[in-house]
């Protein structure tokens, strides 16, 4: 019997759900950040956007560390008369502020901006931050200096980001900054189409899987981190909830090395401090974090990996549930994040749509074992056309230790909850969708409620959307996970028309067409009769 067709859940967090849909510039946007990118865009002239990232990026930190160097450098300026040093390096480092040497304030690079010596300067200013600052060790770009960035765009580069970050009043330009880059980000990754994806996940992916998991308190591990967007929307994910960021522990690692640059100076520019290894490196071959067990695990790893050197891993101590084939690391990432999980930990990540049912090379043993394992807690399908990087159908992974409940849970153990959103989101453009604010509490909302967090309001199956099904419906199904096997169709609301009634409406308006059909064929044929094609 079909379920019956009413919320997933009630109270606080499903109102959310219903709210109205937020317009393209929501409530965390600051209004210029377009108009801004149009402005250092038109700047790039025919340069790569790979290449130019690294020029936009790299002076929005340089411009954000130099400001917050020089707030606090006035402070002690003004307070010189009680023994402050202005020039005291340990000032700065004892507020977690970076200390920022003459050559590299941006006042000095402001005054050199019309130099054909612009890009030494920059150059410069970079090594001498990372000199001073030992975390930023090899973080920091230096291509300003390169013979084909014209120097004249690059000082009017300057000159458009002169003011950013001052004089608000209403936002401290820490998070000004930090807005920008983020947003710069997702232009970028836009820009640079597939290659894109190696750095970035959509915000509203991101935001999902964060309020899904719902990160309050231990260690967050990012194995495939990117630029580092996990982390950062982990933290205003705890400032929005009202808890404490000091509260968790970021560890990530990535193994490109000018995306993890790229991470390296996001969580810089927002004050946040990551463990992102001795250097960057691939997760599958030399673990960074070796002896981590993370209480959250979220990522985004690269879709159905081919060469990622399974053959030097055949007995690795990861496949507990199954060698991963050759020719797809999908597996290796899940046994990998489940390798680092710790007893009470929850996973939760994106991977191509063939992970729930693919039977290839053993995959389909290896989802046999996990469901047998009773470690799949929630399966979500993702609408399409979410990505920049590619547009192979998406879904997400929730993976959990222990299900048996406690004082957080219920129990739901022998239970996988399975969403199907492929109907939700909006089309931002011709090609891409996101999901709005309004779509991420749903999925979120009815995630919360089936687990039985506290203040989540109650769980029920919604036809079409929503389903827990049991360890035993899923193995009649050959553990496939695909959301849409359980969930159902939708339940279509009667409008109690007679049969007999609606068909007349029906052939009256099939009438309508069939006549407006014939009059544009007339209407048609004589204008080509009038262009001579009779």
């Amino acid at each position: 019997m079909a379920a019956k067709k009413r919320p997933a859940t009630s109270g606080p967090a499903a109102k959310a759900a219903k709210a109205k849909v937020p317009k393209k510039n929501g409530p965390g946007d600051l209004g210029f950040e377009a108009t801004l990118w149009a402005a250092a865009d038109k700047l790039r002239n025919n340069m790569d956007a790979g290449e130019y990232k690294h020029v936009c990026l790299g002076l929005i930190f340089l411009k954000y560390i130099s400001d917050s160097f020089l707030e606090k450098h006035a402070q002690l300026e003004a307070d010189k008369k009680h023994g402050a040093d202005p020039e005291d390096k340990d000032e700065y480092r004892a507020e977690g502020i970076f200390w920022v040497p003459k050559l590299a304030r941006w006042p000095t690079i402001l005054a050199k901006a019309k130099s054909p010596e612009i890009g030494k300067v920059i150059d410069d200013a970079m090594i001498a931050v990372e000199k001073d600052n030992p975390s930023l060790k090899g973080a920091l770009p230096k291509v300003y200096a390169r013979p084909d960035l014209d120097k004249q765009r690059l000082g009017e580069l300057v000159d458009l980001f002169a003011n950013l970050g001052l004089g608000d009043k209403q936002n401290k330009a820490k998070d000004i900054l930090g807005r920008v880059y983020e947003y710069f980000l997702g232009e970028f990754a836009s820009a640079e189409g597939k290659k894109g994806g190696q750095f970035y996940t959509p915000g509203a992916v991101v935001r999902l899987l964060v309020e899904m998991l719902a990160p309050y308190k231990g260690r967050v591990l990012d194995p495939c981190c990117g630029s580092g967007g996990m982390f950062v929307q982990s933290e205003k994910f705890i400032e929005a909830h009202g808890g404490r960021l000091g509260d968790i522990s970021i560890y990530g690692q990535e193994s490109n090395p000018t995306t993890w640059r790229l991470c390296k100076m996001n969580l810089a520019l927002r004050g946040i401090e990551a463990h992102l290894g001795a250097e960057p490196a691939d997760s599958f071959h030399s673990d960074q974090h070796r002896d981590l067990k993370a209480d959250f695990i979220l990522a985004n790893p690269p879709f159905n990996s081919k060469d990622w050197g399974q053959e030097r891993l055949v007995d690795d101590v990861r496949w507990k549930y199954g060698t991963p084939p050759a020719g797809n690391a999908n597996f290796g990432w899940v046994q990998h994040f489940l390798h680092h999980l710790a007893p009470q930990g929850i996973a939760g990540f994106v991977l191509a749509n063939g992970s729930m049912s693919s039977q290839q090379s053993g995959e389909g043993e290896i989802r046999k074992a996990l469901v047998e394992g009773d470690l799949v807690d929630c399966m979500v399908a993702l609408p399409g056309q979410l990505f920049y990087s590619t547009q192979i159908p998406a879904c997400l992974w929730f993976l959990a230790r222990d299900k048996k409940g406690g004082a957080r849970f219920r129990d739901r153990r022998g239970h996988t909850l399975f969403i199907d959103a492929r109907k939700l989101g909006r089309m931002v453009d011709r090609v891409h969708r996101e999901l709005t604010e309004a779509d991420v509490a749903r999925v979120a909302s009815t995630y919360h409620a089936w687990r039985g967090d506290r203040g989540a309001g109650k769980y029920e199956d919604v036809a079409g959307f929503c389903k827990s099904a049991s360890a035993e419906e899923i193995g009649t199904h050959g553990f496939v996970l695909t959301p849409g096997r359980y969930v159902g169709a939708e339940d279509v609301e009667d409008d109690d028309e007679p049969f007999e009634e609606r068909m007349k409406h029906l052939v009256a308006n099939l009438r309508e067409q069939f006549a407006e059909g014939a009059r544009l064929e007339k209407a048609i044929r004589e204008n080509l009769r009038g262009l001579g094609y009779g």
